[in-house]
């Protein structure tokens, strides 16, 4: 059968940026390299709506995350890290491993964090250098109201806000400056329509403040060394060439669908994706749903991770499974990056075979397609000739 991938990350790359990266390589230390990655500077910087550099590294998102760890704290100082899902919780742990104080603020996973609880973190812990939170979880599939935190960390002067938007950003309307932003960190596989390989990260003038006083030890993840490169169109290492060939064409393709066309795309295929799953008769595990992927609890009365491994093995369609405490009891469904709506269309009634399979009938035949279907009608985009 024709492999289909759902998953939250990696996610599908367009051909068009296949093709780009199967051209002959460049190196990186010449005017055809830097012309490049000129271009992907400027539209780095429209994607991410900010007026500050968008730093480019060659490793996973918790790299650029490790990154903004070294280059912006000293050791002991203490971070608020939001928890309630697994990468919540690596920003916490991982914070650990390098010698800072980490304040985890609970969260139930499924749950949105009350921003109560940071509130009284900030007022128990003023001496946080900073407050850690996802935008999007991928491992629960639930959008944090990081806004509302950026409001309380604004008027600290020596607290930053650190966000998560590895699957966010390209997703939803996220502007750093606008937002209340200090560090915002994303990743090539997931809304950017590229391979695993790349991060990307932006810091604001008092992230860039912290960094000049910042004692972590840092080598390979030193943001002030790679700005520095940067700027001159050039990486302080060996980058991932084929992968920045692979970004220039992949911003091309989001410049011409536009930001508000993006944004839209992506609210409409998660409404139809959450619409499919409770016509099923299946309940939501995200109480605050992102429009990034959709986190669906499965029937109790199958067994665990039946949907996700009878896709997967019947079907060859890859979605997500559950993660850590949820393991077994969800599946995940993304559409974010190069997604239409053919793709849920797909996805969903693959669901409803497997989970007829699967000895789980409580649904009309149809009803998931159905229903996405009914949100759909309209979202055709006619294509150019």
């Amino acid at each position: 059968m024709k492999y289909r991938l759902l998953s939250p990350g990696p996610t599908p790359v367009p051909e068009r940026v296949l093709t780009a990266m199967a051209n002959p390589i460049w190196h990186h230390r010449t005017p055809a390299f830097e012309t490049t990655f000129a271009r992907c500077r400027d539209g780095l910087k429209w994607l991410f709506q900010t007026q500050q550099e968008v730093l480019t590294l060659s490793c996973s998102g918790t790299g650029a995350f490790e990154a903004a760890y070294c280059s912006l704290f000293s050791p002991g100082e203490t971070v608020l890290c939001v928890a309630g899902g697994k990468f919540g919780e690596r920003w916490a742990n991982m914070a650990k491993a390098l010698g800072l104080n980490a304040v985890v603020v609970p969260c139930e996973w499924g749950d949105a964090v009350d921003v109560q609880r940071v509130k009284d973190a900030l007022d128990q812990h003023p001496d946080a250098k900073a407050v850690t939170v996802c935008a999007s979880e991928t491992s629960t599939g639930v959008r944090h109201p990081y806004e509302q935190i950026a409001k309380l960390v604004k008027g600290k002067d020596d607290c930053l806000m650190i966000v998560d938007a590895i699957t966010a950003l390209g997703v939803w309307d996220i502007a750093p400056e606008r937002d209340g932003i200090d560090v915002l960190v994303t990743g090539s596989q997931k809304a950017l329509m590229l391979p695993p390989g790349l991060a990307f990260t932006s810091l604001s003038d008092k992230a860039w403040a912290r960094n000049a006083k910042a004692k972590l030890p840092r080598y390979y993840f030193d943001l002030a060394k790679e700005k520095k490169n940067q700027l001159q169109n050039q990486t302080a290492y060996t980058p991932a060439v084929s992968l920045v060939e692979g970004l220039l064409e992949s911003l091309k393709l989001m410049h011409e669908e536009g930001l508000a066309g993006m944004f839209a795309r992506h609210q409409r295929l998660a409404a139809a994706t959450r619409a499919g799953a409770q016509a099923l008769g299946l309940a939501l595990f995200a109480k605050a749903p992102a429009d990034s992927v959709t986190s669906v609890l499965q029937p109790a009365s199958i067994k665990p991770d039946a949907v996700y491994k009878g896709l997967m093995n019947r079907a060859n369609l890859t979605i997500a499974g559950g993660q850590d405490a949820v393991k077994g009891k969800i599946f995940r469904v993304a559409h974010l990056g190069y997604y239409d709506e053919l793709d849920i269309i797909t996805v969903l009634g693959a669901i409803e075979i497997v989970l007829r399979q699967e000895g789980y009938t409580a649904f009309t035949p149809g009803a998931g397609v159905g229903a996405a279907s009914e949100i759909l009608k309209d979202g055709f985009v006619a294509k150019k000739a």
